[in-house]
Order: C-alpha cells, then structure tokens, then sequence
C-alpha cells in the first residue's frame, strides 16, 4: 500500500510539473536545466555529424536538452558559403539537429539582406537580436528576447551582435545597408527589466569575451552568458562577478554543456565543461547524410597548383594573395586587410579551389586606386585600426610598424619600403590594389574612392595559382613588428 502510495505522489508532482512548464508559471521545486552551445563554427559541416551524435546522447538523458548558437553559423567552407543558397547547408544541418534558438554574429551579414531575410526564413529555430534595427521592407524578422519555458522553468534569452565597425557588424558595409545597429551595452541596459520576468536569465552574446567579462561586471543580473565572436577558448566556464561566461574557439572544435540548478524561481547552482567534437568518434546517420549530399561537389577538388613547401603562417598566405592581386593587376603595390586572410598554414601538396575559398571566402571584388605613398601610409594604419586581427599584409612594399603596446592598440608608427629596400617615396604616386572590404576600411582619400575592376578576390586568386602551377612561399616576410 505504501509502494501504491509513492507511485500516485510521483504522478501527482509529474503532472503539477507538466501544469507549471505548460502555463508557464515559475518553477517551484528544484530541476536541472542543460544546455548545449556553441559559437562560430564558420561552417564547419564535417564536424557537424559529430556535434548531433553529442546531441543526440545528451538529448537521450534529457528530452528538454537546449542547443544553442552564438552566430557566425556560415562563412569558412566553400561547401556552405559556395552553395546555390548560400548558407542552406548549415542551417539543413542545425535544423535537423534540434537548434533552440541562434544569435546574430557579424557573418551572418555576409550573404547581404536578402541572403539574412531567406536564411531566417529557411531556418526552423529564431533567431534573437535586440540591437538590430532593419527596414520592414527587407524582411529580416529576429526577437529582442525570447521566453522559454523548460520543465516549469522561465527562461529569458536577450540577443546582441558587436557593431564595431564604424557602427555596423564587421562585414561589407554593403550587407548592412537599411539596417542600423545600436551599443550593445546600451541595449542591455533598456532590457535588465527583463530580469524581473524569469527564473535564469541569458544573454546570448556576439560581442567578444573581453566585452562580455565587462557585461558580467555591470550587469550581474545575468545568470549566464554564451559568448562568441572572439573565438576565446573557456576551460568549461568562468565567473565574473557571479556570471558564468562560456565560449569556445571557432570552426566547431569543442561545444560547452552547461547545466544550471533551479530551484524555487532562482539558479542556485551553475557548472560547465567542454566536449571535444572534433575528436568524437560516433556521428549522427542522417545529419552525416546531410553533409556528404552537400559535400559532393567535385569542382571543390580540382587542384590549382603545388605547394612546394609548406605555408606555416597567415603573412605567408597573405602574401600569396596580394601577389596574386598586383599580378592580375598590373599594379605597383597590393595589400590585404590581415582579417581576410581566414587560416594560417596549408601543407605541401595540391592547392585546390577549395582551399582558396576557404582562405577568401567572402566574394570581395578587388579595388584599384591612385595614391601617394603618404596617402597609403595613413590608409594602412586605417585598415588596421579597423582590424583586431593584426596589419594588412601586403605586395610591392614592405613595412615596419610601431605599436604603442604589445596590445597592438593603436600604430605609434609606419615605414615603408620599396624592393630595393629603400623608403618608399612618399610623395610619389603610385597604383594600389585591395579587396573591397580593405579599401573602406582604408579611408581613403578625397572623393575617388577607386575602380571596382569586377573581379572576385578568389577568382583572381585561382587564376594566379593555375598561372604559375608552383608556390613556394617558406619563410616571406612583409612585415616587422616592434612594441
């Protein structure tokens, strides 16, 4: 009779769960709330099959299992970013993974407003923005916030996209153009009322770790914060001022599992830790399926050139692309904002067209201008305050830059210099060529802001590689650095 009795009080508080999670009344016993994320996988599919068989043995122990991104979803394989419709194979793949919901990250932007506006679409999980303004008329729907409700408990999601670049996401401003984006810190603070409204409390963040360890600071109503955008690898999660702050590093290394404890209306416990992707074993049949129909392409593997020698740094390929520009060109200098250039070694080998759309993935047409050398000095030093990810490399010159700190916060000082060694002559004019994106980020002088030449980046790139059939590119050097 006892055994009888424990089974109907079982029921009865299984059905008052249902009843809380159903009307979305707050939580008023003690559960466990689990959470998967990741953040800038730069679509990679290979390693997608991996992610779902996580998903999938997580999901097995808890059916209420949350998956959720931090942006920058697409751009890093021509596979995705290359397709008919661009980004469809990603978000096939995360649709049949059971995604919850997605931030915006800035190359989200990369297939402009009507790529965003037929991706959102496509994509069968929101996604969560609240410093984002866009035209109605470009049909780009996002949230602010979103609630959840999972096993009785509320969840609040706030969304906010970094707008680092002169106000906007770093991508051609082109992409953006009917669109405004607001501070993220600003916008945060116009929503801390949301805190009031639910048991734990997110911010799902693609503002880098730097700025999200800030967030932490000034607002520690968050319980949590799902970091992207700066590809900083957390070992598990970190708190700061009482937040725990997760990210991983990009291209779907590792994803963190998070399990926050809830008890009566409040988080009274938080615990994460790391799973290695790239290394697991099993992978999910159909999402494998998914990956090797979208991975058939054979022009992905037509080899280019050989690599006679190993390329070991992002200034060795980043040479071999200003080389390739100033070449087609006929021009005296080339040069490559360091953010273009998207890995940093390739082995000896074929050299493929996959491998240069993934090394310029993001269809800039090349620019040629007509400056002096003391106009290209300061554009230089424009590109790269515009740039975290270092100086522009470059073809035709070599430079010596001084940073005012071994931050690389702002340039102290720039030389450069012609072939023959000498400093190049800063009064003379010369011919430049740039991707696109380089060159408005350059701010370049006076009302001509140069000649679109319709030519792709990447296409001129390959022709380059087809044209010389070798590369041997060991140990070339552009730049010296001095802090």
């Amino acid at each position: 009779m006892k055994r009888l009795f424990s089974i109907l009080v079982v029921a009865i508080l299984g059905l008052a769960q249902n009843v809380f999670a159903q009307n979305g009344v707050r939580a008023s016993y003690k559960t466990d709330i689990n959470i998967i994320s990741v953040n800038d996988m730069h679509a990679a599919i290979d390693n997608m099959p991996k992610m779902a068989a996580i998903v999938d043995s997580l999901r097995a122990m808890d059916k209420s299992l949350m998956v959720i991104s931090a942006g920058d979803n697409r751009t890093g394989s021509p596979v995705n970013d290359m397709y008919s419709d661009a980004s469809f194979p990603m978000i096939a793949l995360m649709n049949q993974m059971g995604f919850t919901c997605s931030a915006f990250g800035n190359h989200e932007f990369d297939s402009g407003q009507e790529g965003l506006a037929r991706n959102i679409n496509e994509s069968a999980f929101p996604y969560i923005c609240a410093n984002i303004f866009a035209d109605p008329q470009l049909g780009i729907q996002c949230e602010p916030y979103k609630f959840f409700n999972v096993k009785g408990v509320k969840i609040c999601i706030l969304g906010v996209v970094e707008a680092e670049f002169n106000g906007i996401p770093s991508t051609h401003p082109n992409n953006v153009k009917g669109i405004r984006f607001a501070p993220a810190e600003e916008t945060i603070r116009k929503y801390m009322w949301l805190r009031n409204e639910c048991d734990v409390f997110i911010l799902l963040s693609h503002i880098g770790y730097d700025e999200d360890v800030e967030v932490a600071k000034k607002f520690p109503e968050f319980d949590l914060i799902i970091g992207g955008h700066s590809h900083t690898q957390i070992e598990g999660g970190e708190v700061h001022n009482g937040v725990l702050i997760t990210q991983n590093e990009n291209k779907l290394k590792k994803l963190t599992h998070t399990t926050l404890v809830v008890e009566n209306g409040k988080v009274t416990g938080k615990s994460a830790k790391n799973i290695d992707v790239a290394g697991y074993t099993k992978q999910n049949v159909a999402a494998k399926c998914l990956a090797d129909f979208f991975s058939s392409n054979p022009e992905f593997k037509r080899v280019l050139a050989q690599a006679e020698t190993p390329f070991s740094s992002y200034e060795e390929l980043g040479i071999l692309m200003c080389d390739a520009l100033k070449d087609f060109s006929g021009a005296d200098i080339a040069y490559c904002n360091a953010g273009g250039v998207r890995y940093e070694d390739h082995p000896a080998g074929d050299f493929t067209v996959n491998d240069v759309l993934r090394l310029d993935p993001f269809g800039n047409s090349a620019v040629i201008v007509n400056v002096t050398g003391k106009q290209l000095r300061d554009m230089l030093i424009a590109c790269k305050s515009q740039d975290s990810h270092g100086f522009p490399f470059t073809s035709g010159i070599s430079c010596e830059v001084t940073y005012t700190d071994k931050q690389q916060s702002g340039v102290k000082d720039l030389k450069l210099f012609a072939p023959d060694g000498k400093p190049l002559d800063l009064k003379k004019k010369y011919k430049v060529i740039a991707n696109s994106y380089a060159i408005i980020t350059s701010d370049v002088p006076g009302e001509d802001q140069g000649e679109d030449i319709n030519a792709l980046t990447a296409d001129i790139l390959m022709k380059y590689l087809e044209k010389v059939k070798k590369v041997d590119y060991k140990g070339r050097k552009c730049l010296k650095e001095i802090y």
